[in-house]
């Protein structure tokens, strides 16, 4: 951990608390067309071909991303405020609010923000994926990115973000991606071991029931190494079940629970769940504060 970096993630905080997503075109959306066009030109039912897809976006993303990091870093502090500006367009904490928060307003939104099946679902099971979204997306889109800036600085950040979306377009168990994904989906697996356990952490310490500290016990029951963790601390938080039979492209899949309590979800729970975000954001501001004190004793 480097001084720099805290100074970078401060700056990237404070950028997207106030601003949210404002790049045009977004790294991400450059990292998407990228995906799409080796795709199209090279896809092959070949964990080889999709290797190649992976090793190639990450290692361009790396090249790119360092280079401008010790570019800019020349500049002394205004090179840090404009890596502080770039390394924010990997947070999407505060795009993740308003898209979830925008569901309790707006239940077709959801199809925006999940990759299930949508159209048929009640208005139980949409509120409840929006909380199962916000909870996984806290570690992914949150905690994740903050996690690599601190610890490997603004590259590590963007590399994170291109091995998640890698993950987000083609890590899936489909009949197509089965083979093509499997790299981007392991390395995905990867990447956020640690972060989604520091998310259920958080959620943990910002939970007013002693009952969340067994996260531990729901999240291994589901398929995900990591997904599991955010989304049971968050329901056992809540007094909730999340989880449970849900469709993905047309196939019916059986999920098990997770967390106690009722399985009706209510927009009510999306409010409670969304106002975690000010207990994390000030948890992750004390950390930042902190480190900086604590480096420079």
């Amino acid at each position: 951990m480097e001084n720099v970096n805290l100074q970078i993630a401060f700056i990237a905080f404070v950028i997207d608390y106030i601003f949210g997503e404002f790049f045009s075109p977004h790294p991400v959306v450059l990292m998407g067309k990228y995906i799409s066009w080796f795709e199209k030109k090279f896809y092959k039912d070949s964990f080889l071909n999709g290797f190649f897809l992976g090793s190639s976006l990450i290692f361009l993303v790396f090249l790119l991303s360092f280079f401008l990091e010790k570019t800019l870093l020349k500049i002394d502090f205004l090179g840090v405020i404009f890596l502080g500006i770039l390394a924010s367009s990997t947070i999407a904490n505060k795009m993740l609010f308003d898209s979830v928060f925008k569901v309790i307003k707006n239940p077709n939104s959801i199809k925006y923000l999940v990759s299930r099946d949508t159209k048929n679902l009640s208005s139980s099971e949409i509120n409840k994926a929006a909380i199962e979204t916000y909870a996984e997306n806290l570690s992914d889109g949150v905690i994740a990115p903050f996690f690599y800036l601190i610890v490997f600085g603004v590259s590590g950040a963007f590399v994170y973000k291109a091995i998640n979306t890698l993950d987000s377009m083609v890590g899936y168990k489909t009949k197509k991606y089965q083979n093509f994904g499997k790299f981007s989906a392991k390395i995905d697996d990867l990447a956020n071991f640690i972060p989604a356990r520091i998310t259920a952490l958080l959620i943990v310490l910002c939970s007013k029931k002693k009952e969340s500290f067994k996260f531990y016990k729901y999240a291994k029951l589901h398929e995900s190494p990591n997904a599991g963790f955010p989304i049971s601390a968050m329901a056992l938080a809540l007094g909730i079940k999340l989880g449970g039979d849900t469709f993905y492209f047309g196939k019916l899949k059986h999920k098990p629970f997770f967390g106690e309590g009722r399985k009706k979800i209510t927009k009510s729970d999306i409010l409670e769940a969304l106002k975690f975000k000010k207990c994390i954001d000030f948890l992750l501001l004390l950390f930042l504060i902190g480190s900086f004190i604590l480096l420079n004793l």
